[in-house]
């Protein structure tokens, strides 16, 4: 048995955090992934080539089991299992594509929007896409925030009462033990018993195990102000029996679910996929909310549709979904650009053949380029 082992400085104490995952839980290592894959030369060459920087392959063993070994082009197989494109980087990728850094008030807190705020609860997940857009801070640290960040961050939140919102997320805020969670947003909520919190969880696709009733009984306990749970399935293919039962947990205790998906190249990028995908969603209480383009992050390009196509699909899933289980269709724009609607108003037109013109909430003009 193996625990995983958390470590935060408090003051001049060292505090030990465990989470009840065992090793067997993670597949970490090539040697683990041979036993459910054969690698492809892309996938053996990222192994080959793999630098420190780079994020880390980590897959819960429930969601490799998810895999089709036989089918190298499997859409859970391309989420999770790196390739040696990922080494690369292309225009206007960068590891920051939504300037979090620049928003930063603390190294955890991110104030982008004016009436909403993120918290960075922890930095590790249970499971790594390859699509994941913050690269900067995933796993660099294996960390979870400490009581002296939990304090700034309380203070920050009563001297700006036009915040309204605080999203949960990381990494995983669900990769923090119930106790420790417990502590966190107890910690918000002495501040601002009136904040709105979202939970933002990849672990109801990758690993719902994680979610018990313990987790429900302890969140229910927190009735001042809702509490979101926003989920990330992005096939359908995710909405196993497990995972059905795991958001059964939240809808059935009074906690809405909302799911953003990504939509990505190989994955989920045919109108037929989605279809089936967001009405899915529907049937089991969970309201989609956003397909995003993929965010420009150094080492994604392969995964990122041309805009076109993404808006083709748009306007193929209009005239198929119901307005219930349409999401809202939307783009980050590069440089700290925000999040706008990929097409309508917001988009003005192609410069050339892979460079497109968006306006954003500010006014500003601002250039996309494709892969």
């Amino acid at each position: 048995m193996y625990a995983k082992q958390l470590y935060v400085l408090d003051g001049m104490r060292k505090i030990q955090y465990i989470i009840t995952m065992t090793k067997e839980h993670f597949i970490q290592s090539r040697a683990d992934l041979e036993t459910y894959i054969t690698l492809t030369n892309e996938e053996k060459i990222w192994f080959d080539s793999l630098k420190g920087d780079s994020l880390p392959l980590r897959i819960t063993h429930y969601f490799a089991s998810l895999i089709d070994p036989f089918d190298l082009l499997d859409p859970i197989r391309r989420q999770v299992v790196p390739s040696y494109k990922e080494l690369q980087s292309h225009g206007q990728e960068s590891e920051d594509p939504l300037c979090e850094l620049e928003h930063s008030q603390t190294p955890r807190l991110i104030h982008r929007y004016s009436n909403r705020v993120a918290l960075l609860v922890s930095d590790h997940c249970a499971t790594y896409c390859r699509h994941c857009f913050r690269r900067r801070f995933t796993a660099k640290k294996d960390a979870i925030i400490s009581w002296d960040e939990l304090e700034v961050v309380g203070e920050y939140l009563e001297k700006n009462q036009h915040i309204k919102e605080m999203l949960l997320t990381g990494g995983d805020p669900l990769m923090v033990n119930d106790d420790r969670l417990l502590s966190i947003i107890t910690s918000i909520r002495k501040r601002r018993s009136d904040i709105v919190l979202r939970l933002c969880t990849r672990v109801l696709a990758t690993y719902p195990a994680r979610i018990t009733q313990h987790l429900i009984d302890m969140l229910k306990n927190f009735s001042t102000a809702p509490i979101y749970v926003m989920s990330q399935f992005n096939h359908p293919r995710e909405l196993t029996k497990e995972s059905i039962q795991a958001i059964s947990f939240f809808v059935e205790n009074g906690f809405p679910v909302m799911n953003q998906t990504v939509l990505l190249k190989g994955v989920n990028d045919d109108v037929d996929t989605l279809e089936e995908l967001m009405n899915a969603l529907v049937m089991i209480k969970v309201k989609p909310y956003y397909l995003f383009q993929g965010d420009m992050v150094e080492g994604t390009s392969h995964l990122r549709l041309p805009l076109l196509d993404a808006m083709e699909i748009e306007k193929a899933l209009r005239m198929r979904l119901s307005g219930l289980a349409m999401p809202t269709v939307a783009v980050d724009l590069p440089f700290g650009g925000g999040k706008v609607p990929l097409s309508g108003t917001y988009y003005k037109g192609q410069k050339n053949e892979k460079t497109h013109i968006y306006m954003n909430l500010y006014g500003k003009e601002i250039e996309y380029i494709d892969p």
